[in-house]
């Protein structure tokens, strides 16, 4: 007795692959951030010119996205090629131990990220062209 099982499309299998590929690179962007974060704090702790805190932010911001991007396909990869086209299969796992643990990270670093953007990055006046 043969029952029907249906598959996954193909297009859920090669974003699966592309997915695991860049949450490979996960633990070396989560250092970057980390890097980063630390220079922001060491110019908040000089009392660096309101620039420096600029671009520090700017690259700690920069940063957070990218190693966001790289939790959120490490947290697709480990919710599995089903997840993809079936939204319950995303919530089931999402609910196993290996799911709560990335969509812990990713939260994490989306809340880290929107206080740096809130509160981080301080707001310089644009130069004012001169009247002619």
């Amino acid at each position: 007795m043969a029952f029907f099982r249906p598959r996954v499309s193909r297009e859920a299998e090669v974003r699966y692959h592309a997915d695991q590929e860049i949450s490979r690179s996960f633990p070396e962007l989560l250092e970057r951030a980390r890097q980063a974060e630390q220079t922001v704090r060491e110019l908040r702790a000089a009392a660096a010119d309101e620039i420096e805190l600029l671009a520090a932010g700017q690259a700690f911001d920069k940063a957070l996205t990218e190693a966001l991007r790289a939790a959120e396909a490490g947290q697709r990869a480990t919710f599995g090629v089903k997840a993809y086209d079936d939204r319950i299969a995303r919530r089931k796992a999402k609910a196993t131990p290996a799911g709560r643990e990335w969509t812990a990270e990713v939260d994490r670093l989306r809340t880290l990220r929107e206080e740096n953007r809130m509160w981080g990055i301080p707001r310089v006046p644009r130069p004012v062209p001169a009247a002619r």
